[in-house]
């Protein structure tokens, strides 16, 4: 399957979870080629980063030259990580996507992102539509704030989205796990994020078996 993690927003999440998605799958015993799209490069550094630590298991990251039309069968699974900053890259990974995950942090810009995000994802695509599946990211922990609830009926009412209900809160955690290079579960594996991200892996690829 070929997945592509994108938004129109940066800060949204979508380094963090390639590569965390790409570890966990990697446990799995699945062959996992990762991508990154955006000129940024954060998931490159983030491998870069985990490579010179010699953790295992190692991960491979292609640029945009990798965007080719027999991309599926790099293969088990592709992760491409995609950003604003190259739109031709972008709207080629959207051309040769089966699903895009949208991370979305709760605010109400946020929000309105998605939905311009929405169109691009059918502007780009001339054939059948990638399926598009989004999730609350960096949501609030305190009960009393409802920003985070309220952000996730605005995504639910989407048309032609499927909206999970598991969420990554805004945890220290994750950015810890990116400056050491290990994966959020490798890092804390009995803490909260853990619990939450091995939730949201589970609910994206339900045929795995989990490596946790």
């Amino acid at each position: 399957m070929i997945t592509v993690v994108g938004s129109l927003k940066g800060g949204s999440g979508k380094s963090t979870l390639a590569f965390n998605l790409g570890v966990w799958l990697e446990l799995a015993d699945l062959s996992v080629a990762l991508i990154d799209a955006d000129p940024q490069a954060t998931l490159s550094d983030v491998v870069e980063v985990r490579s010179e630590e010699g953790f295992k298991p190692r991960l491979k990251v292609s640029g945009a030259e990798a965007l080719v039309e027999d991309l599926a069968s790099l293969a088990d699974e592709v992760l491409i990580d995609v950003g604003t900053a190259d739109m031709q890259a972008m709207g080629k990974a959207l051309s040769l996507a089966d699903r895009v995950v949208m991370p979305v942090p709760p605010s109400q810009a946020d929000v309105w992102s998605a939905q311009r995000f929405l169109k691009l994802v059918n502007d780009s695509v001339s054939g059948q539509a990638p399926e598009i599946v989004c999730f609350i990211n960096r949501g609030d922990t305190h009960r009393s704030v409802r920003e985070t609830d309220e952000a996730a009926a605005a995504l639910i009412s989407l048309p032609g989205v499927r909206f999970l209900k598991a969420r990554l809160a805004q945890r220290t955690v994750y950015r810890r796990s990116f400056s050491e290079g290990l994966a959020v579960f490798e890092l804390e594996r009995r803490g909260k994020g853990a619990r939450e991200l091995l939730s949201l892996c589970a609910t994206l690829y339900p045929q795995v078996v989990s490596p946790s």
